[in-house]
């Protein structure tokens, strides 16, 4: 059983939970993700890994309250224990030889490209993170990316938070200006990372998407999780979830993501009313 070390609230609809997992803390590297299930008839869940301490045995992940599962989750406390934690999954970020980079996250997807940020700036590479929220209520981790980055731009919807516009315009905005990268990696929600990605296109800078497709077992067996990259059928949990940003079918993934939204929708509906009869 996985305890829950630590439980944080960072905004209405995201939640940190620090988990005691000391054989996934040893081996995790940013990218990679962990499988969960809150109890022995939970669905399997794929989170990112947010964080890791290998010292004292424990993985962080943050999670959006979409679904039914992250609804039971986010009504775990600290001290409750997670049924299962399987990890690390999926090939970890590549960093070597990295001099200049710039992060591009959105919304949640900053609680994954927060760990790529940390990691190329221990090893010394020069990061720009441009981070996109809807509204100031949602940022998530500001002071810990500004720590992790030599440049930090903060962009909003509405223009409530850092500057308004969208990370496109910031980024085209640097591109612009003279900044040049060896690596743009961008993480978020996919329509962000398509427009990102033909951005960068057309600059003619290598761009890493990380993709956070429906999954289920996590070894490439069930498909759930298959993509075509270059023309080609590739699965995230098992080849990615990283993947050359000009060759993704970001049209292809997001129809197939949408596909499950009203199934989504129902199930949390069934989980919050269940709640709301406990508290009764």
């Amino acid at each position: 059983m996985f305890e829950i070390l630590e439980k944080k609230c960072l905004n209405p609809t995201v939640t940190l939970m620090r988990i005691n997992a000391p054989m996934v803390a040893k081996k995790a590297e940013p990218g990679q993700f962990i499988i969960l299930r809150t109890d022995e008839n939970g669905e399997r869940v794929p989170l990112t890994i947010a964080d890791y301490d290998r010292e004292n045995g424990s993985v962080t992940i943050i999670f959006q309250i979409v679904g039914a599962t992250t609804e039971k989750l986010n009504h775990m406390n600290e001290g409750d224990c997670l049924q299962d934690f399987v990890g690390p999954l999926g090939r970890a970020t590549h960093t070597d030889g990295l001099k200049k980079v710039a992060v591009v996250g959105g919304g949640v997807g900053c609680a994954i490209a927060y760990p790529v940020a940390k990691k190329l700036h221990e090893l010394g590479c020069e990061v720009h993170a441009v981070v996109g929220f809807r509204n100031k209520d949602l940022v998530i981790l500001e002071d810990e990316f500004k720590a992790a980055s030599s440049k930090f731009v903060l962009m909003s919807d509405d223009g409530s938070a850092g500057e308004k516009g969208l990370v496109t315009d910031a980024l085209r905005k640097l591109i612009e200006s003279g900044e040049q990268y060896d690596e743009v990696i961008t993480i978020g929600p996919l329509i962000m990372m398509k427009f990102v990605c033909q951005l960068t296109k057309e600059f003619g800078i290598k761009t890493v998407a990380s993709m956070n497709p429906i999954m289920i077992d996590g070894t490439g067996m069930c498909g759930g999780c298959r993509l075509t990259v270059g023309g080609e059928t590739k699965f995230a949990c098992v080849d990615g979830p990283e993947f050359d940003g000009h060759l993704i079918d970001f049209d292809e993934a997001m129809a197939r993501g949408a596909m499950y939204k009203p199934f989504e929708r129902k199930a949390h509906e069934d989980v919050c009313n269940l709640y709301k009869q406990e508290v009764k």
